[in-house]
């Protein structure tokens, strides 16, 4: 299979072509020879690779940046987006788009509410709201397409909150605030790749999939299982969001319900189990 992975040189990309390079003929199309903006160009290169599949995983991911280039972020993560979809009609090969949790936004106030995938996106932020105009972007030009959504994504070489927290725990100085009023799904790169590649084993799979962890924690929560499992000593403590403002609003509540997997009898780790064996390879005791 010749599979085509935009933003192939990202976190996620680099652990989709590690995975699946052994098994199948892979390229990893990122900028500045693979410019997802530019529709024609990218139309023609792909073309020219002819792949079967095209996992789209290019975007412009930084929250807050995107508050403060509106413009950039709908160029990259809806006009692109749509120049992927038209793309891959062109060259015959099935989608899989990658998206995200925070296509999302407030929530009811049940502490362990998770979203489903047929439940209405309503985001938050510009970035929540290029990448849901992307979404539907692709399935208007191509229905058949996959839309996997993900979130609080960590993997090999960063950078992720996983990184940061690690790096911060091994200095001293003051307590670190971490949020403990957002909830949502530490996931890593290994449990998305693993979904996609029994994706690519579903092709009669079409629409909108929730490819997160199991189980659902706050920032904080999180932080506290890294420094556990790290043996960092350096004190954190619990904030609200308004103690830590951010130029973007995030969600209240992003956790991710995986409805369609699981009625395929497929389930994925528990967000602590998959964060355990992550930290076990990337940080190896010395």
């Amino acid at each position: 299979m010749k599979i085509l992975v935009t933003g192939g040189c990202g976190m996620l990309g680099r652990e989709i072509i590690s995975r699946l390079s052994p098994m199948h003929e892979t390229l990893a199309a990122d900028l500045p020879e693979w410019d997802i903006t530019d529709g024609e160009n990218f139309t023609s290169r792909c073309l020219d690779f002819a792949p079967d599949v095209i996992i789209h995983a290019a975007a412009m991911t930084n929250v807050d940046g995107c508050e403060n280039a509106t413009l950039d972020a709908g160029r990259i993560n809806e006009d692109g987006s749509r120049n992927v979809a038209i793309a891959a009609v062109a060259s015959g090969a099935r989608l899989i788009a990658i998206s995200t949790d925070y296509v999302f936004g407030a929530c009811p106030p049940s502490k362990n509410w998770a979203w489903s995938e047929t439940d209405l996106p309503h985001p938050t932020s510009v970035y929540g709201t290029t990448k849901l105009a992307g979404e539907r972007m692709i399935s208007m030009i191509l229905p058949a397409a996959v839309i996997l959504r993900i979130a609080w994504l960590y993997g090999h070489g960063g950078p992720s909150f996983v990184h940061t927290m690690a790096r911060l725990g091994g200095e001293e100085g003051e307590p670190i605030k971490v949020v403990n009023d957002q909830r949502g799904n530490p996931t890593s790169t290994k449990v998305v790749v693993d979904v996609i590649e029994y994706l690519l084993n579903k092709p009669e799979l079409t629409g909108i999939v929730h490819a997160t962890c199991e189980n659902q924690c706050s920032w904080y929560d999180f932080a506290v299982e890294i420094f556990k499992l790290l043996n960092l000593k350096r004190e954190i403590v619990p904030c609200t969001t308004q103690e830590y403002p951010r130029p973007a609003i995030r969600p209240v509540n992003s956790a991710l319900k995986k409805s369609v997997l699981n009625r395929l009898g497929y389930r994925t780790p528990d967000w602590r189990d998959a964060l355990e064996e992550f930290i076990a390879k990337e940080f190896p005791k010395t």
